[in-house]
C-alpha cells in the first residue's frame, strides 16, 4: 500500500512540475505599449520577448544582465503604440564586426 501510495504521489508530483512549463508563454511585444515593454525588462533584468511571429530573443535592463565580455547592443522592437521600441540585448563584440555591412 505504501508504495502505491509512493508511485502515485511522484507520479503526480512529475506531471505538476512538467504542466506549468508547459503553459508558460513568452510575452509579445506587439501587445504591449512601449512604455509597458521597458517596465517589464526593467522588473526582470532579462527576459525573452516575442516580437511577432516566430521571432523572439533576450532583451536585458543593463549590462549587469550580460555574460562577461559581453556589451549591450541598442535593438528596436514594434510594440502596439509604436513602430520601433528602443531595448538593449547583449553581444558579443568580438563577434559582431563579422556581420556589420
Amino acid at each position: 500500500m505504501w508504495r502505491t501510495l509512493f508511485v502515485l504521489t511522484a507520479a503526480g508530483a512529475a506531471v505538476a512540475a512538467v504542466v506549468p512549463a508547459m503553459a508558460q508563454g513568452r510575452p509579445q511585444t506587439p501587445a504591449m505599449t512601449c512604455a509597458q515593454t521597458r517596465s517589464i525588462v526593467a522588473a526582470n533584468g532579462g527576459i525573452v520577448l516575442g516580437t511577432g511571429g516566430y521571432t523572439y530573443d533576450r532583451y536585458v535592463r543593463d549590462a549587469s544582465a550580460c555574460l562577461p565580455g559581453q556589451a549591450l547592443k541598442r535593438q528596436f522592437v514594434p510594440t502596439r503604440d509604436q513602430p520601433a521600441c528602443l531595448l538593449y540585448v547583449c553581444f558579443d563584440p568580438t563577434f559582431d564586426r563579422f556581420f556589420d555591412d
